[in-house]
């Protein structure tokens, strides 16, 4: 089983955020019981503001084993597909592209998305296993 990380899921857990953190962590280390953990480039560079540099944060990933991965061709197509029908939909300007780059890697290239942002991956993503921290 691959589980994909939504950056905010990472980011509860490096700021020990109050009411989500325990509850991410928890969740994480059921994925890494589950099998593989990954993350796309999207999910690092939403993540590298909180660390002194790129290694840093690499170095704790690999100690957290989060495999860093690159997002496909595929997955870039069907995130402008789905960003596409959300700007002709009249979506509000509070999404950016990088939401949907984040649910097409987990639904192209992993078996399910661990987040805490379910509502607007299971409207955009409908075929995506999401697994929700809330």
């Amino acid at each position: 089983m691959i589980t994909a990380v939504d950056s905010n899921i990472l980011i509860d857990i490096f700021l020990d955020d109050k009411h989500f953190g325990k509850r991410s962590a928890s969740q994480l280390r059921s994925c890494l019981h589950d099998g593989a953990v990954i993350a796309c480039g999207v999910v690092l560079v939403e993540t590298m503001p909180l660390f002194p540099s790129g290694n840093h944060l690499l170095s704790i990933l690999d100690a957290l084993n989060i495999r860093p991965v690159s997002i496909s061709i595929e997955s870039f197509i069907s995130a402008g597909s789905a960003w596409a029908q959300y700007r002709k939909a009249g979506g509000p300007k509070d999404r950016i592209a990088a939401d949907f780059l984040i649910g097409s890697h987990a639904l192209n290239e992993a078996h399910r998305l661990l987040t805490r942002d379910r509502g607007f991956y299971r409207k955009y993503f409908k075929q995506l296993d999401i697994i929700s921290v809330e």
